[in-house]
């Protein structure tokens, strides 16, 4: 039986109100719900660092710094946004501080081949060569337009959202996203790109 458009949105207001409900656990103490909230998230939070930082140890560093400065904040969180919208948040502070403790641009040592077999060492998506570029693709780009790409492209944020976060102009921010997708754009089509 097909689902419906109803059923799809009950099914996510009933794990909106699950998450709503760990929140408040975890806010008040209860490490069983945080895990339970590390768990839904741990897998996400992981991909936006690696993708942030194209460095399997740096993107690690960043998941457990995330994790761990979300726990220490999580009695201040005002639920004025979704949680995962929160945590995000605090990653993407945690890939920028990472880079700037260790005086790196972000990504700048590792090779996308190595980031490529990391990151795809799951059998389930190991055989699904345009991920697999995909991904390389966006490992090879310079480190601006990655993190614009990554934050604006792949996750949703608003060219303001992103330009804040990244301590950008705007104007830079959208400049930055159209060059990496004209970038990864040639690179998985075999093009030749102007300097």
């Amino acid at each position: 039986m097909a689902e419906t458009g109803a059923e799809t949105e009950i099914e996510l207001a009933r794990r909106a109100a699950e998450e709503r409900t760990l929140v408040a656990a975890a806010a008040r103490g209860s490490k069983v719900a945080f895990e339970q909230l590390y768990r839904l998230h741990v897998g996400k939070v992981y991909g936006l660092c690696l993708r942030m930082t194209a460095n399997v140890a740096t993107a690690e560093d960043c998941t457990q710094e995330a994790f761990v400065q979300a726990w220490k904040s999580l009695p201040a969180f005002e639920q004025r946004s979704r949680f995962g919208t929160w945590l995000y948040r605090i990653a993407v502070n945690a890939a920028l501080a990472q880079a700037r403790r260790r005086g790196e641009s972000l990504g700048e040592h590792a090779s996308a081949d190595e980031l490529a077999a990391e990151t795809l060492a799951d059998p389930a998506v190991a055989n699904d060569g345009a991920l697999r570029d995909l991904e390389a693709g966006i490992a090879q780009l310079p480190a601006g337009a990655r993190r614009v790409l990554v934050l604006a492209g792949l996750y949703g944020y608003s060219h303001q959202e992103t330009a804040s976060m990244l301590g950008i102009a705007v104007g830079t921010c959208k400049a930055q996203l159209h060059r990496a997708r004209q970038l990864l754009d040639a690179r998985l089509n075999g093009k030749e790109v102007a300097s």
